[in-house]
């Protein structure tokens, strides 16, 4: 069980991943309660005066400032719903969901939406009874996640889709399997619900959780590399991390050195050259700036997860509902930006050292990792597959945030399109995943083929992958398909990159 509030501490992305994909309770402190209902005493205050606030007493987007008559302001609440979920495409996946419902029910729990309490506690209640709204990837621009926050709250109050035992239903259906009514929306309680960025900081917990193990698997499987290519340690050694204390570079250093624990590498005279190419020498450089990158794009995460950046905030302590831009993110944007040209430094690296360890010229091994000759042709045509990840992963490096169109006649007139940010990202840690396989088969058959044998002085966290990988691909002796080899082995990394 997550619980929200204070004392418990603050939201972080282990807890959104954990409600999102093993389905933890959430349970709300009843001091949360206390601070929803001092908000919504001062939301209903202002529902019935004569003040414009937007969104309660004004319309939204380009009709803001258009004062909308007493009677109007609950039903609009539905329209306001109703008229934003426009989103397209496939339905998101359910951990994505509930990633989104989690982070929102979050957001509203620092108590600066102003939600009603009955319309938070149908939110929490969804979430804990697992109902899945229907919500289409595509539609949100991260000035707010309104298509899909507007999907989602469709199901709340009845309407809208849901996914129950795999089959899509109505979302009165779904509500009422699970045990729950539809809600009804008071003043600004549509808002509530779809003003925030919970799609795009959801979907990035889920990201960044699986992007976090597939780096640390990386270490094994360049420690398996280091064995194959018998590579010299000496830019690993603590001194040379102190010389240049660039961030993330030391703690690279020492997760790679403790994959290679136990290895005979670390004896004198164990590398066979002086001097190795820059893709096994500064691995530590490389993916030091990629830890860097990942705990940048962390930080702000978990920024929003704790935040209020509800636009009009509403302020119980000072009595003010105002309007403001915290809902706008181009930080966040930016680090996921960054982390994905990071991602693809990572890439370049790894394919750099399959390419090493194919070539006898650098690896003192037989051509394409054959002890056949020219009649085999090894593992040569695996250079194909690399070059399409490795140009898949660089389109995808370049950036989203910059691409944006102004709209609500031109009021709305910046995005930080940080969900396309996220999910681009996502796309590119899967291929990455493909090309640790490839680097991780490569470097058993290196391993293998290297003599004086070596298996048995293998480094702990190499041992590890050299023995996950000779479960599922058998040493290339004739050639066969490679496909299904890098298939099963890149299935297991997504699975341990999950766990």
């Amino acid at each position: 069980m997550r619980a929200i509030g204070p004392g418990v501490g603050r939201v972080g992305i282990a807890d959104v991943v954990e409600v999102a994909r093993n389905r933890a309770l959430v349970a709300v402190a009843t001091v949360v309660i206390e601070r929803l209902q001092r908000a919504r005493m001062l939301v209903d205050r202002a529902a019935h005066g004569d003040e414009l606030i937007y969104g309660v007493t004004s319309a939204l987007g380009a009709n803001t400032g258009v004062a909308l008559a007493p009677e109007e302001r609950a039903l609009y609440q539905v329209h306001a719903v109703r008229a934003r979920a426009v989103g397209v495409g496939p339905a998101m996946a359910e951990d994505r969901v509930r990633a989104t419902m989690f982070a929102r029910v979050a957001g509203m729990a620092q108590g600066g939406s102003g939600v009603s309490l009955s319309v938070f506690s149908a939110l929490v209640d969804a979430l804990n009874r697992n109902v899945y709204p229907a919500v289409p990837a595509w539609g949100t621009i991260s000035v707010s996640d309104l298509p899909p926050l507007a999907h989602l709250a469709l199901v709340l109050i009845g309407e809208g889709d849901a996914f129950v035992d795999g089959s899509r239903i109505p979302g009165a259906q779904a509500l009422a399997r699970a045990g729950l009514a539809p809600v009804a929306l008071r003043p600004k309680d549509g808002l509530a619900l779809i003003s925030a960025n919970a799609a795009t900081v959801g979907s990035a917990c889920l990201v960044l959780h699986d992007l976090a193990g597939a780096l640390a698997r990386f270490d094994d499987i360049v420690a398996l590399s280091f064995e194959g290519f018998r590579a010299n340690l000496s830019p690993l050694a603590k001194h040379a991390q102190e010389a240049r204390p660039a961030p993330g570079q030391a703690e690279a250093a020492r997760r790679l050195l403790r994959a290679l624990d136990r290895s005979a590498l670390a004896q004198p005279g164990a590398a066979r050259r002086v001097q190795d190419p820059l893709s096994f020498r500064c691995v530590a450089q490389v993916h030091g700036a990629a830890l860097d990158a990942l705990a940048r794009a962390v930080e702000h995460v978990e920024i929003e997860l704790n935040a209020a950046a509800d636009s009009p905030l509403v302020d119980p302590e000072s009595g003010t509902i105002s309007s403001n831009g915290n809902f706008h993110i181009p930080g966040f944007a930016i680090a996921h930006e960054a982390l994905g040209l990071a991602v693809a430094q990572v890439a370049a690296l790894a394919v750099e050292r399959c390419i090493k360890l194919l070539s006898p010229a650098t690896s003192d091994l037989p051509l394409q990792l054959t002890r056949h000759g020219p009649q085999q042709s090894g593992f040569a045509t695996v250079q194909k597959t690399l070059t399409a990840l490795l140009n898949d992963i660089r389109h995808l490096a370049n950036p989203a945030c910059l691409d944006f169109l102004p709209v609500s006649e031109r009021i709305e007139d910046h995005s930080p399109m940080a969900m396309q940010c996220v999910t681009k990202l996502d796309a590119m840690r899967e291929r990455l995943d493909y090309v640790a396989a490839i680097e991780a088969v490569i470097a058993a058959q290196a391993v293998d083929l290297r003599v004086p044998d070596v298996r048995g002085t293998l480094g702990q966290g190499a041992r590890r992958v050299y023995d996950a990988v000779r479960e599922r691909a058998a040493f290339l002796d004739d050639d066969r398909p490679l496909g299904p080899d890098i298939d099963a082995v890149a299935a297991w990394l997504r699975a341990e990159s999950r766990s």
